[in-house]
């Protein structure tokens, strides 16, 4: 079974069209899967719009009250997928803005068959392709993959944000068994970076495949407040490397 997760924050336009990709991809690929939408305290319809499919493919709807962030709706998003999951299922994670493209999926489910913990769609290998980003996103992105790749070198990655990322489940219930709620402990956008360095430091067999961004695709403004996420990843890189977190 492939289970995925999608945390969505005033996504009503763009997230049915995101759901009617993944149903084609997945009927195209024949995989057997389910769809969790975390909605993360949206205004804009986006739990009904979730909803809207659900006559038509397997999707359940899981609220929050209030906007809590990207951490607390991945948390959520990963916590509901592992109930009642078999350790060989795959959960895969992606933004609900139609920038990620399902078609990717049969390709990094392909990747934990073949043995490895964890697949990430990445924006640093050959074939990669990237629509739309700012250059100032792009160079963050950029500095970021620097960055993490000298302090926190890992076999196999380059890209430690993306958030397009395929796990075989049974890793992440030992991720949540040692570090309890505090496994996605990162509120913003960092929370990703996050998840890889503890799965890194758990010994995960991690690899990549070429992610195509299209962020042309997108509707409205990003929701990543920048100078917000610099913040929190650098107090994350100095916590992970010179302190006991």
């Amino acid at each position: 079974m492939l289970i995925i997760a999608l945390p969505a924050y005033n996504e009503a336009e763009t997230l049915p069209l995101l759901l009617a990709a993944i149903r084609q991809s997945m009927q195209e690929s024949r995989i057997d899967y389910r769809v969790i939408v975390v909605n993360d305290g949206s205004t804009d319809g986006t739990g009904e719009a979730a909803l809207s499919l659900a006559g038509e493919m397997p999707v359940t709807l899981v609220e929050h009250s209030e906007n809590l962030g990207l951490g607390d709706a991945i948390r959520t998003g990963l916590v509901a997928a592992l109930e009642g999951a078999d350790p060989r299922d795959i959960i895969v994670t992606m933004d609900s803005d139609n920038t990620h493209t399902p078609g990717l999926i049969a390709r990094m489910v392909r990747g934990i068959r073949e043995g490895n913990d964890v697949v990430i769609a990445s924006r640093y290998r050959p074939g990669a392709n990237i629509q739309g980003v700012p250059y100032h996103r792009r160079f963050l992105s950029f500095g970021a993959r620097v960055v993490f790749g000298l302090l926190f070198p890992t076999r196999n990655v380059r890209d430690f944000t993306c958030g397009f990322r395929a796990y075989r489940a049974d890793v992440l219930s030992r991720a949540f068994e040692i570090h309890g709620p505090q496994f996605v402990a990162q509120s913003g956008f960092s929370c990703m970076v996050d998840i890889l360095l503890k799965l890194r430091r758990m010994g995960a067999i991690m690899t990549e495949v070429p992610l195509i961004l299209r962020y042309d695709q997108k509707f409205g403004v990003s929701k990543m407040m920048v100078l917000r996420t610099v913040g929190e990843t650098l107090a994350l890189i100095f916590s992970r490397k010179f302190g006991s977190g």
